[in-house]
């Protein structure tokens, strides 16, 4: 049984290339290929053009709008990326097109071709600051009312500049400057696994193999092979040592006490009778 879309393969994106240069003409600012997906950068006035392009084209056809993002970087002049990614059903492959941007030059709004894109403009207006012109209901979508600032700007600090909480003396919600309690703690992210730049406790043990083909950091020549080398021993003081004795004459006076001078028999115990057992032998009853 055959698939009902052609499998996705990598050697699209070379003819994908080629009929998008043509197709898209001034519009297109440079295509490139990356990571195995095509990438088109589009210039900002074309962008609604170039994609119908790449929607109505034959042999492109990108019937779905999956996705549109956002990427911020701020040390260009133009330091916003806005990312649409399409999906064609009919050859089973993806592009990227890409357009630039600032806080202030808007964008065309692609809600005429994609209705759906009116939900993801708004979120990339909510957490980067990006402006979609002909979108009538450009509002924040992600973030609580009144809330300054985008979050997704690298710019923008990690604990905000407001913050909220519920006031048992005023029985509602307040909105405050930020106020930590603590300062922030520095923490390093690097993997003990990928080697770390210092020691953990533990790392000794991985000097020497623990057994036979176990595996050590070192190389052969640093140790000696596992069950060649060995600890060092020593010999016991005496046969008795566990005994706290320091000699043995014989093995009747291993672990042997001495007497109390002083002991005196014990008296015998009036309760205990001996009787006779059934095979005439003493016993005793207690």
């Amino acid at each position: 049984m055959r698939a009902p879309a052609p499998a996705w393969a990598t050697d699209l994106n070379g003819e994908t290339i080629a009929l998008a240069k043509a197709t898209l003409g001034a519009a297109l600012v440079h295509a490139t290929a990356l990571v195995g997906e095509v990438q088109l950068h589009v210039h900002r006035g074309g962008l609604v053009p170039a994609l119908t392009a790449l929607r109505d084209t034959p042999g492109l056809e990108y019937q779905q709008l999956m996705e549109i993002a956002g990427v911020d970087y701020p040390e260009r002049a133009e330091r916003f990326d806005v990312v649409y990614n399409l999906l064609s059903l009919t050859r089973n492959h993806r592009v990227q097109v890409h357009v630039h941007t600032d806080e202030e030059q808007p964008i065309p709004s692609v809600t005429g071709i994609w209705p759906v894109a009116g939900w993801l403009e708004r979120e990339v207006y909510d957490l980067y600051g990006v402006l979609f012109s002909g979108n009538n209901d450009l509002r924040r979508i992600l973030t609580d009312y009144g809330f300054r600032g985008h979050p997704l700007r690298k710019d923008f600090p990690m604990t905000g500049y407001t913050e909220l909480r519920y006031s048992e003396e005023e029985k509602r919600v307040v909105y405050q400057p930020v106020s930590l309690a603590q300062d922030f703690r520095t923490f390093d992210f690097m993997s003990p696994w990928e080697g770390a730049e210092y020691v953990l406790p533990g790392d000794e043990k991985g000097a020497l193999p623990e057994a036979k083909g176990a595996y050590t950091p070192l190389t052969a020549d640093q140790v000696q092979k596992a069950g060649v080398a060995q600890s060092a021993t020593r010999e016991p003081a005496a046969s008795s040592e566990q005994y706290a004795k320091t000699t043995a004459d014989s093995t009747a006076d291993t672990g042997k006490g001495v007497s109390d001078p002083d002991a005196k028999p014990e008296p015998a115990d009036p309760d205990v009778k001996p009787t006779p057992n059934a095979d005439k032998s003493g016993g005793q009853n207690q």
